[in-house]
């Protein structure tokens, strides 16, 4: 009887504290919890926040700053991130698909193992990422500079 206790209290503690931490972020800054029930936050400061995993579908951050923010593991399918500022960001194993990253600060971001496809990146900066071992295709992101990219706008 002790051990199933034991193992049931070790299996549900972790979510526990997941979900505390999670509340606790977006209680300490409005604008998390307002893209959270809105999904969009134009020109917002979510510099640092932690969006570990998150479900970010669809969502409009045009202008907002996402510098040293936790994307890792996030899905950003179809977002909107014009202009933003994701300098430093970690994108790791994030899902960057259908993204429009048109004139985002791309630069110092960490983009290991992410799946990055028909992904807008005009006039993007692209400084120092971090692109081991991700999947790119269709999208202006490789090793060397711009040398030799052709680097279009989305129609």
């Amino acid at each position: 009887m002790m051990m199933k206790l034991f193992a049931a209290l070790t299996l549900t503690t972790p979510l526990f504290f997941a979900s505390v931490v999670s509340a606790q972020n977006s209680v300490q800054n409005p604008q998390l919890q307002q893209l959270l029930q809105t999904r969009e936050c134009m020109k917002c400061n979510l510099a640092g926040v932690d969006l570990n995993g998150a479900h970010l579908i669809g969502v409009d951050l045009r202008g907002a700053n996402l510098k040293g923010a936790n994307l890792s593991k996030a899905n950003l399918e179809g977002a909107d991130l014009t202009g933003a500022n994701l300098e430093n960001a970690n994108l790791s194993s994030a899902f960057v698909t259908n993204v429009n990253l048109k004139q985002a600060d791309l630069d110092g971001v960490n983009f290991s193992n992410a799946t990055i496809h028909n992904s807008n990146v005009y006039q993007a900066s692209m400084n120092d990422l971090n692109i081991e071992a991700a999947s790119i295709e269709h999208t202006a992101i490789g090793v060397g500079g711009e040398g030799g990219l052709n680097i279009t706008d989305w129609d």
